[in-house]
């Protein structure tokens, strides 16, 4: 009942996420499913959730107090101390699983699975950008220059325009019109992702950033962008020849034979089988 994406760059990183929660179909809710830990000069981090919201909300709240111990006489790890995003991340999944061990059972005799999925992303001082994808069981992956960006909830509205534009090497700003493209994509196919949307772009190596919008019906870019994407998108549509079956002249026939295989045999009587 989300939508949620954020992309790794050269550049920065981009996240954006929707904030409708449904509960049924009279009873639709805005939850934020996006928060923003920054300490100027240090450290910059995001967490994107979607799922059971009790499950979320749980997790955020723990994540702030959460600490991991590798040994018994080392010091805590908590997420305002690590000293890498793998080990935030390693207390992400700690707070996940803590959740899990205390409600998991609750959840399941009510007849409620324990369903999460986070997107967590950003910088500490001393390593460059990363960004993981964290499941239910606490663990992760890591995006990479060939997947560059992560989606959880309502994704595959969105997925077609992000494989076709983003790379390591996309500005920021670019990106961020193509998240929101992505986004623009999913409003319009699926009623359970809706506005309003939160977009945070975040600068590489500077640990902080200004660039946090909330993204309601009214504003002037988002509608600008829903107008000329659907009117572009009929545009090039248009101007894409039609099929031509009876022979008619052109330079780009569909009716040919294939390399791979016939045409599908018709079934005309009841004694005939396909193979």
């Amino acid at each position: 009942m989300t939508y949620c994406v954020a992309i790794k760059l050269n550049a920065g990183l981009v996240f954006l996420s929707d904030s409708r929660t449904n509960a049924g179909l009279d009873q639709i809710s805005t939850f934020r499913k996006m928060i923003v830990y920054e300490k100027p000069q240090d450290r910059f981090m995001v967490l994107l959730s979607a799922g059971n919201l009790s499950i979320s909300q749980a997790i955020r709240e723990i994540l702030q107090i959460e600490q991991l111990k590798d040994s018994d006489d080392s010091e805590p790890i908590t997420i305002w101390n690590a000293k890498s995003m793998f080990d935030a991340a390693r207390v992400l999944g700690a707070a996940v699983r803590h959740v899990y061990d205390r409600d998991a059972v609750s959840l399941r005799q009510a007849g409620v699975e324990f369903n999460v999925s986070l997107i967590f992303g950003g910088q500490i001082k001393g390593e460059g950008m990363r960004l993981f994808q964290v499941y239910s069981a606490g663990n992760f992956i890591e995006a990479t220059p060939e997947t560059p960006y992560f989606q959880v909830g309502e994704s595959k509205y969105g997925k077609p325009v992000l494989d076709r534009v983003i790379t390591p090497t996309t500005p920021l700003d670019e990106a961020a019109k193509c998240a929101l493209v992505s986004m623009d994509s999913t409003l319009k196919s699926n009623l359970s992702v809706g506005l309003p949307l939160d977009l945070v772009v975040y600068e590489a190596d500077t640990f902080q950033t200004d660039k946090v919008v909330c993204i309601d019906e009214n504003n002037p870019y988002m509608k600008m962008l829903h107008s000329s994407w659907g009117h572009k998108l009929r545009e090039v549509f248009d101007s894409i020849e039609d099929p031509m079956w009876n022979g008619e002249q052109t330079e780009i026939p569909l009716m040919v034979e294939s390399a791979r295989g016939k045409p599908l045999r018709k079934i005309t009587t009841p004694q005939e089988r396909l193979i």
